[in-house]
């Protein structure tokens, strides 16, 4: 039966709503998530087997919320006698200053160490580099499907809800509560409501001065290895010349090594996605040339939703009732814990304050 009120109510049961609910169940409270579609749905941004744990940050706001996430993910621990954070590593090279990441590195006590590009391609054979390379150890690939299953079986053992497929049509508020109008003709009312709904968070949240939000489909693609070798995680900034956006990938167990570009998929109505894939022949062409380890003619395409800032920073604050995380512009998942612990605390209490690059105007 459905709840007529709650204390706090999350809306959007990606990997950012569930690390939020888990947060608050920490606390002591009893969240109830309302999640659109059915669990292990594909239609947003948090599916799949694994995510980069990517440390290249330079900017103190990222790092801050690196290392609150970084305790997050050890809180979460070992799942089916695993970590969900497996440390095998990251090579960042190519047009990027890989020393001022270092040196931002080394000021949080995070081991990274440079690499000729020929000592780099000893190591890992099934790559190419053509310049030095910034190898950190305390990074690699998250287990990104393990991980939602995990959250949620936190969130309900800690006496929390999570409702699949309960839409949220509209948000709103009188003097006493927020409101929910759920897709069913029910009104849930709630004292406090997080909105974590990633492409569907504009449509939720129109009025409330939320910066552009863009949605694109992206499709990455795992190939196949063709020598027995091992793989990090990996950033490369490539020429815009060359190739559409930075390459980022990582090994996926039983996928293949998933490789991709970054934020360049076309926009999309996130109802009505097309998922279609695009840039293919390019990302064949990268494979071919900096990949021989991989077999370029092997690609299996997947699709995601990016759900973008202009400038790529995620929106974490609070107006009213309604606590708000947003446009992580793919490069979130990482984050999740942080992000989870940010909104808890913007929810508890309202003189709480994200970093300023992540609050609204």
């Amino acid at each position: 039966m459905a709840q007529d009120a709650v204390d706090v109510a999350v809306v959007g049961g990606g990997v950012m709503g569930l690390a939020t609910a888990w947060e608050l169940v920490r606390r002591g409270l009893r969240p109830v998530v309302l999640e659109r579609f059915a669990r292990g749905h594909t239609q947003g941004a948090s599916h799949g087997a694994t995510r980069n744990f990517n440390d290249a940050y330079t900017e103190d706001h990222y790092l801050d919320l690196l290392e609150r996430s970084r305790a997050g993910w050890e809180a979460l621990g070992t799942v089916d006698g695993a970590p969900l954070l497996r440390l095998h590593g990251l090579v960042t090279h190519g047009d990027v200053d890989i020393a001022a990441v270092q040196a931002g590195l080394a000021r949080r006590g995070i081991p990274a160490d440079l690499l000729t590009a020929a000592e780099a391609q000893r190591r890992w054979p099934g790559m190419r580099f053509a310049s030095d390379v910034l190898w950190s150890a305390d990074a690699g690939v998250i287990r990104a499907a393990d991980t939602l299953r995990e959250l949620e079986r936190r969130i309900v053992a800690g006496g929390g809800t999570v409702r699949w497929e309960t839409p949220v049509e509209r948000i709103g508020q009188d003097p006493a509560s927020a409101l929910l109008a759920l897709a069913d003709g029910t009104t849930l009312r709630a004292d406090t409501v997080i909105v974590t709904a990633g492409a569907w968070t504009s449509t939720l949240l129109g009025g409330i001065g939320l910066p552009r939000l863009r949605v694109t489909e992206e499709t990455p693609a795992h190939f196949q290895p063709v020598t027995d070798t091992a793989w990090p995680s990996f950033n490369h900034y490539v020429a815009p010349s060359d190739y559409p956006a930075t390459v980022y990938g990582m090994p996926t167990p039983g996928e293949g090594v998933k490789v991709g570009f970054h934020q360049v998929g076309d926009e999309v109505d996130p109802d009505d996605r097309p998922h279609r894939t695009t840039h293919a022949d390019a990302l064949r062409s990268y494979v071919r040339e900096w990949m021989p380890g991989l077999d370029a003619d092997s690609a299996v395409h997947l699709s995601c939703t990016y759900t973008s800032t202009d400038d790529s920073d995620f929106v974490l604050d609070r107006r009213g009732r309604f606590v708000i995380g947003a446009g992580f512009s793919g490069h979130g998942f990482k984050f999740a814990p942080g992000v989870g612990a940010v909104l808890a605390d913007l929810a508890l209490d309202q003189t709480a304050r994200a970093a300023w690059p992540f609050r609204l105007a």
